[in-house]
């Protein structure tokens, strides 16, 4: 199974650098993830709702341009759907037996996710209904898959 996890941004810090390396490491011996990172678009502090609507667009793009006709979109959306750790990994575990090998997961940059992207997506998917920083949600979501695959494979980890 091929998985990209394309986000907006940069990461800068260290902390979440290395804990996303550490579960990008584990997760090598499943699948191949990768992490692709599309640049933000730099606004001021305060927006329109105009300006806002632009931003998530010009987002929207880059992120349209890095995925293919063939790949499973599940963008990460707190209008979303909420699945339980196991949840998930029988959704993983669906997707792999019935062919779809390429899926990406999404992450907005801080004002979300482009209603162009979200009509691309082939679901949503809610970690909360709380709002989290979205360079956190990166290292949350590594965490998460690499929890799936555990539970599919019947291995120690979650408890």
């Amino acid at each position: 199974m091929n998985i990209s996890i394309i986000t907006v941004g940069k990461l800068k810090e260290k902390y979440l650098k290395l804990g996303i390396d550490e579960y990008l490491k584990r997760l090598s011996a499943y699948a191949k993830v990768e992490i692709i990172e599309v640049a933000d678009e730099k606004a001021p502090e305060e927006l329109s709702e105009v300006e806002i609507m632009q931003v998530k667009q010009k987002e929207g793009e880059r992120i349209l341009a890095k995925l293919s006709t063939d790949t499973y979109v599940i963008a990460l959306a707190i209008q979303g759907k909420m699945q339980s750790s196991e949840e998930l990994a029988k959704e993983l575990d669906r997707l792999a037996t019935y062919g779809k090998s390429k899926i990406a997961f999404v992450i907005g940059g801080s004002l979300g996710l482009s209603n162009e992207v979200l009509k691309r997506s082939n679901e949503q998917l809610s970690f909360s209904r709380m709002t989290f920083p979205h360079q956190l949600m990166r290292l949350i979501l590594v965490e998460q898959i690499y929890r799936a695959f555990r539970i599919n494979r019947g291995e120690p980890y979650h408890r």
